[in-house]
């Protein structure tokens, strides 16, 4: 068949583009922008294990880099939305069992302000303000052989922004795909960086003290067209201490808005949330429902921390009269609802914020752990991935146990599978799960979307030829054919290892197996070889021919399928 482009894929994607920005978006834009600038600034650093030239050299590079007018813009405007997002952060964080990894991000983030504003003032406002030319040489002097108080601090200050810049880059490439496969490098990349800076600083900081026992190396590069006049330094020094005052009445704002949000919490009224087990949380109006559950030290998974970013937290609202009166998902949790397709009623424990009295039930649980880990609502880890999930059964196995012997049935069936997995294999899938008289496959673990539907879509042709040359080999022993349903859908789920304390597997969940199980269970009662949803021909590039609207169970929105007989051609997909 044709090639044909996506319906409505362009359209998607320029809606995309024009959108406003989601203060996720802006967070993680301006955080990239800083992340960079304080990379540039340790690899500089590091130059020092070379030799204080190359420092120089480095730090011409770098003002030749970040001192240009867009870049100038860029950096203060992300250092500016960034820190206003911090603050807001740290207005909206309810500390109800908080993973230590994101505390640490958080109080990590809001203390790198005071840790290094003596540094930028002293460097980058002395040359905009005063333009005072300060490089290597001024610096190490002033942090190694005047004052190595202020050095330990503007080095424990760098440590403290790469470490913040690192749990940020973790907690946004977690659930990206290959993640795995790149953490030990990035993990290498994240200690050597700091750890190269630091000796980079310690041996640029002997040099310069042993240049500083010459008093001619003193009178040219102390002089005060470097360190400044009387004047100059107290200026400074006034816009240091300015700065520095601002930002605490800033934090001390913060913790005032904390505190009436908190009283005004109290006064307005506490909600009760209900679990399914029978237990309830009792919260202060306004706080989500993934708050409730860790504070009730009720097991509730969060891949993504609670950001928006994932569904692993989402919820069933059990009252159905009660979620009409809910209010309505904002932007960032209306993306995530509509990506899944969730049906009326579904909702993001993370993003929810009830003004009254509700029940609802998680619908994803988090891997059990040992009893004496302290982390109850800690979920698997996984990553978030575009799949193509393939289920196909054995039709009529119980009536064929009952009319022969068990261990004729034991080979029917394994030859069935072995056929079906030959098939699945051949086309590049990976069989996830046998289930009995059926099983699960995966495709698109290490290949792109487009050629993971086209391969699912060769499998569905390869089990039917594998099947039938089953068929013929058994006729005169069986006496009858074997027939299979499957079932084949694409979309987003989460991958990764799932299980309890003593066992686990790698799987995949999501809405998107579910609906492939689900297109399997129909292929018997519609009399159906294999039902195709379109979301795979889409995804393959294919043009999918005639297509029916299914109605699945515990979905509102019907699903457009292809339903293939047992008279239809072989060939679903083009070479």
């Amino acid at each position: 068949m044709g090639q044909a482009a996506r319906p409505g894929f362009g359209r998607t994607l320029r809606l995309r583009w024009s959108a406003q920005p989601t203060l996720r978006q802006l967070r993680l834009g301006s955080g990239l922008v800083l992340f960079a600038y304080v990379l540039t600034h340790l690899l500089c650093h590091a130059l020092g294990n070379i030799s204080l030239d190359a420092l120089e050299t480095g730090l011409a590079v770098k003002v030749a880099l970040w001192r240009t007018p867009p870049a100038f813009l860029l950096l203060y405007g992300a250092l500016l939305i960034h820190l206003a997002l911090g603050l807001q952060a740290f207005y909206e964080r309810r500390f109800y069992r908080v993973r230590p990894a994101e505390t640490a991000q958080l109080l990590l983030g809001l203390a790198v302000p005071v840790l290094l504003l003596s540094h930028v003032v002293g460097t980058r406002l002395a040359w905009s303000v005063e333009e005072l030319d300060r490089g290597y040489a001024q610096v190490l002097y002033a942090t190694w052989v005047a004052a190595p108080g202020h050095g330990l601090m503007l080095a424990v200050g760098l440590v403290v922004a790469w470490l913040h810049g690192c749990f940020g880059l973790y907690f946004w490439l977690r659930l990206k795909r290959g993640f795995a496969r790149a953490a030990p490098w990035l993990l290498a990349g994240a200690v050597l960086v700091p750890v190269l800076a630091l000796l980079g600083v310690v041996q640029g900081g002997r040099s310069v003290a042993a240049l500083a026992a010459d008093p001619a190396w003193r009178t040219q590069e102390l002089g005060p067209n470097h360190l400044g006049l009387a004047e100059q330094t107290e200026r400074l020094g006034a816009i240091r201490r300015g700065l520095f005052l601002a930002y605490m009445a800033l934090l001390a704002l913060v913790l005032l808005a904390r505190g009436a949000r908190t009283l005004a919490e109290t006064r307005g009224g506490f909600v009760r949330i209900g679990y399914p087990d029978g237990r309830t949380v009792r919260m202060p109006r306004g706080s989500s429902v993934l708050e409730a559950s860790r504070r009730g030290r009720i097991p509730h998974a969060s891949v993504c921390g609670g950001r928006g970013r994932c569904s692993t937290c989402r919820i069933r609202v059990v009252d159905t009269e009660r979620s009409r009166l809910l209010p309505e998902p904002e932007r960032a949790e209306r993306l995530v609802l509509d990506r899944i397709g969730a049906s009326p009623g579904i909702r993001l424990a993370c993003q929810l914020r009830p003004d009254g009295d509700l029940t609802v039930a998680p619908l994803f649980t988090p891997q059990a752990r040992a009893a004496s880990m302290r982390d109850p609502e800690r979920a698997a880890t996984g990553e978030e991935r575009f799949v193509v999930v393939l289920f196909a059964d054995l039709r009529g196995s119980t009536r064929f146990a009952e009319e022969h012997l068990p261990y004729d049935t034991v080979f029917v069936i394994g030859r069935f599978l072995g056929a079906v997995g030959r098939a699945v294999r051949e086309s590049g899938g990976t069989v996830n799960q046998h289930l009995g008289d059926g099983l699960m496959a995966i495709f698109g673990l290490d290949r792109d979307p487009k050629h993971a539907a086209r391969d699912a879509l060769k499998a569905v042709d390869g089990i039917a030829r594998h099947v039938e040359q089953l068929n013929r080999m058994l006729a005169a022993d069986l006496g009858e054919r074997l027939r299979y349903g499957v079932g084949l859908h694409a979309g987003m789920a989460i991958v990764g290892e799932f299980g309890d304390e003593t066992e686990s597997r790698f799987t995949v969940l999501g809405d998107t197996v579910n609906v492939a199980a689900r297109l399997e269970g129909l292929t018997g009662p519609m009399r159906q070889v294999a039902i195709v949803s379109e979301a795979v021909y889409e995804a393959a590039g294919f043009t999918p021919g005639t297509l029916q609207e299914l109605t699945l169970t515990g979905r509102a929105q019907p699903l457009r399928a292809r339903l293939i007989g047992a008279d239809a051609s072989a060939a679903l997909q083009d070479g």
